[in-house]
């Protein structure tokens, strides 16, 4: 445990595990799997059955089968079903792999999955979220003959989480090949005892499996960004580093911020006597400090740096739990660009590549292993494992993690509710000494509701490095007084909830959408069609508007920073409403990754890019006063017009991010512009638009390969190319060559459309389609056809 004063300092290098072998090899180990859903054992270990599905991993099974109200999971679940899936694969080692050490590595598997090699039982692991691998060459046979390895997944326990779990081997799976003497890997831990201008010193100790006192020769060698070598290291003597750790020096270090994420190579190689490779390890980094202040916020490299984060659950909308590397890269890329720096995976590890993805575009990290300790939340929930596991699952997740970059802290848990009985301070206490154990470099921290000090045994085990609070922003001045010396994150803020594009109540009235807990599974009484208002003015009883959470945050200097509760719409958890709701409305970005318009309210605040931003749009009926609001920056006011004529200047006063005028509407043009020293600086406008007459394609980034799936917006236009912002059209994709509609979405929190149905009615202009190329051709075509309305094609190929 840390010892705080005002000022917390931790100085270290880190890594991101991306390894390549020489002697040894990590195989991707996705392709090729069979799948059955609810078969029984006898049957599948007897080869009876002969309705084997041919995927290919990661894979989740639930998000392929339809919602339904009945579903044991419940809406919290998803409306999605659980059930028992089995997968086998049947694989001949490759030719040289006799005499090598096989293990099997699995990122994450949902949940309880068990493992047979053939016909031999390996283990089990009850986690879902956790990385974790198996031994297995004892039980393979060699080269040519085959072998047959059956994983079982057990999600047939309802309900088992409080948002949509996913079901199957969601995240890859490799196969390890390699001998002894080799590097090991879950040792490899790097730090940086000293950064300055000059140079930074590496500090690692790499071990050895097995012939831990022969002798060997150890290189080094270390490459920046540009793959120019900066550093080298060679003992020929190497036996092991355990005990006395090396250090290697960086002169005139580039250092890894949110801004400039520099990530440097690093490869070992581990020779004989005679000077033959025996293994080699390879990984990128990036060299970086962190210090929290109990005053100041949060430092990165001394300098201050306010956390702009948000939440995240695994989902990726409409692939469900299955791990897709450019799914999750757009999800980055539109947070990115919103002026977002932080997040917080909620509540449970990520898949590792996303790790990998957040220190490439520079991302800052709470990393979080539980959402309940001994004490359940739902009836068969991981309290059943957590006695029995928690330690092997937090061990799995620094091990994993603790090299990257990104990573500012570990959260032990959220909302526990051991909080409020002394049980809480002793396996706080634990799990704190567990990390500091693996990971002395980062801060432990847990996201609490509880705000005084003598009801919160968590805090008083005084474990804790930095303290997370979630919502109760009236709280924020007494916090220092609660919890001296020590310093504040705020884990969750807002929980306000919209819908893209419903313009349908006065803003001018707070919605406390359900009012309470009592009434949270039976709320009917907002929207007839159970959406929520685009507008700020609406959030569930434990929150606040996302200006009032941000302006909270923004006036405690000692809060280091807020991530709001949620960067992304996600599957389950579906408040304020019951069934047909199926999907949460939390998010600033709905399920198919379209920006509500509170989005352009962060990006004002977060970014440094220019915005102006008017909603809503001006498809409204005649006679009806509209609210009409903008978002803007780096402007002094902006004024409204329709059709030419004025409705006066506005500027943002006190703590309110907007600016709003009443408008009578008339057909035409809403158009704001912003100014600054009297002078026109911008301008943004919605046109009235005539009824639907066209399809729109648009792809969200070119395709640097076959492997990337294809994020296409279909929106409707009319037939002067105006964009119709109420359409509903029923859009139907289809694609050549074999390329693949995966899925698609509208954001609509209540279509309950099977995702990978090709075939979905638009929800307010827009929809999305998922695509996956085919490997075989460069090009192919997307076509969109709705009734009524002029086909679109689209060409997609990979840029070269």
């Amino acid at each position: 445990m840390f010892q705080f004063k005002k000022i917390i300092i931790f100085s270290f290098l880190l890594l991101v595990i991306n390894i390549t072998f020489a002697q040894r090899k990590k195989i991707i180990f996705n392709s090729n799997w069979q799948f059955t859903l609810n078969a029984d054992s006898a049957s599948v270990f007897n080869n009876t059955i002969t309705n084997w599905q041919n995927i290919f991993l990661p894979h989740d099974w639930s998000k392929a089968l339809p919602f339904s109200k009945t579903a044991p999971a419940t809406t919290q679940g998803g409306a999605l079903p659980g059930g028992i899936g089995w997968y086998k694969k049947i694989v001949t080692l490759p030719k040289n792999s006799n005499n090598k050490i096989i293990e099997i590595e699995f990122d994450g598997v949902y949940r309880n999955s068990e493992l047979w090699v053939n016909g031999n039982y390996i283990g089990k692991r009850p986690n879902g979220y956790v990385n974790f691998a198996y031994k297995i060459h004892q039980y393979l046979n060699a080269y040519p003959n085959s072998n047959e390895i059956i994983v079982k997944c057990d999600n047939s326990q309802q309900p088992n989480s409080r948002w949509y779990s996913g079901s199957g081997i969601y995240r890859d799976v490799y196969l390890n090949l390699y001998s002894y003497p080799s590097f090991r890997d879950e040792k490899i831990f790097l730090t940086t005892p000293i950064i300055n201008r000059d140079f930074a010193i590496i500090q690692l100790s790499p071990e050895k499996h097995f012939s831990k006192h022969s002798i060997h020769t150890l290189k080094i060698i270390v490459k920046d960004d540009n793959n120019k070598t900066v550093s080298s290291y060679i003992n020929k003597k190497f036996i092991d580093a355990s005990v006395s750790p090396l250090q290697i020096k960086i002169p005139k270090p580039k250092l890894w911020d949110t801004e400039t994420p520099h990530l440097y190579s690093l490869k070992m190689e581990l020779l004989n006597h005679k000077g033959k490779l025996i293994d080699n390890y390879q990984t990128t980094f990036g060299i970086r400090s962190i210090r929290f202040s109990a005053d100041s916020g949060f430092f990165i490299n001394n300098k201050h740096t306010l956390l702009k984060g948000v939440c995240m659950h695994h989902d990726l909308g409409a692939l469900g739990a299955a791990y897709n590397r450019s799914a999750a890269r757009r999800q980055l890329e539109i947070l990115k660009d919103m002026g977002c720096n932080a997040i917080r995976f909620s509540h449970n590890p990520p898949a590792a590549d996303m790790l990998s993805l957040c220190d490439e575009m520079g991302f800052l990290v709470i990393d979080e292993a539980f959402d309940m300790w001994a004490k359940k939340k739902n009836k068969h929930d991981y309290h059943k494992d957590f006695k029995e596991w928690w330690k092997e699952d937090l061990k799995a997740m620094i091990q994993r993690d603790r090299n990257h970059p990104s990573i500012i802290s570990w959260s032990i848990g959220n909302e526990i509710r051991e909080q409020f009985d002394s049980s809480g301070m002793h396996i706080a206490k634990q799990l704190a000494d567990v990390c500091n154990f693996y990971d002395g470099t980062r801060p432990v921290l847990s996201a609490l509701t509880e705000t005084h000090f003598n009801k919160n045994f968590i805090t008083q085990s005084k474990a804790l490095d930095v303290l997370g609070f979630n919502y109760k922003d009236y709280m924020y001045d007494s916090l220092p007084i609660e919890f001296p010396n020590i310093p504040i994150i705020a884990t969750e803020t807002a929980s306000a909830l919209s819908t893209r594009r419903v313009y349908k109540t006065n803003p001018d009235s707070i919605n406390i959408w359900p009012p309470n807990y009592k009434v949270q599974d039976s709320f009917t009484n907002g929207l007839a069609d159970f959406t929520c208002p685009a507008y700020d003015n609406t959030f569930a009883y434990w929150g606040n508007t996302h200006e009032a959470s941000w302006n909270a945050v923004k006036k405690h200097k000692n809060i280091a920073g807020a991530f709001v509760w949620s960067g992304f719409d996600y599957l389950g958890e579906p408040v304020p409403y019951p069934w047909p709701a199926r999907s949460s409305y939390f998010g600033i970005i709905d399920l198919a990754g379209f920006p509500k318009d509170v989005y352009y309210m962060y990006k004002s605040e977060w970014s440094n890019d220019k915005v102006l931003h008017v909603f809503p749009h001006w498809n409204h009926n005649q006679g009806d006063t509209i609210n009409v609001w903008s978002y803007y920056n780096q402007a002094d006011e902006v004024e409204a017009f329709v059709n030419g004529k004025s409705f006066g200047k506005r500027k943002k006063e006190g703590d309110v991010l907007h600016v709003s005028w009443k408008i009578p509407y008339t057909p035409g043009a809403l158009k704001v512009v912003s100014y600054n020293n009297d002078k026109v600086n911008g301008q943004t406008m919605h046109r009235t638009s005539g009824k639907p007459a066209k399809i729109k394609l648009e792809l969200h980034k070119p395709l640097s390969s076959s492997e990337e799936y294809a994020f296409v917006t279909a929106t409707v236009l009319d037939k002067n190319g105006l964009e119709v912002p109420t359409a509903n059209n029923e859009i139907t994709f289809t694609a050549n060559n074999g390329a693949k509609i995966i899925a698609t979405d509208n954001g609509l929190q209540t279509d309950t459309t099977i995702f990978t149905s090709n075939t979905r009615k638009m929800f307010n202009g827009k929809l999305l389609a998922i695509v996956k190329l085919n490997n075989k051709k460069n090009n192919y075509i997307l076509t969109a056809n709705a009734k009524k309305l002029i086909t679109a094609k689209m060409i997609l190929k990979t840029e070269k």
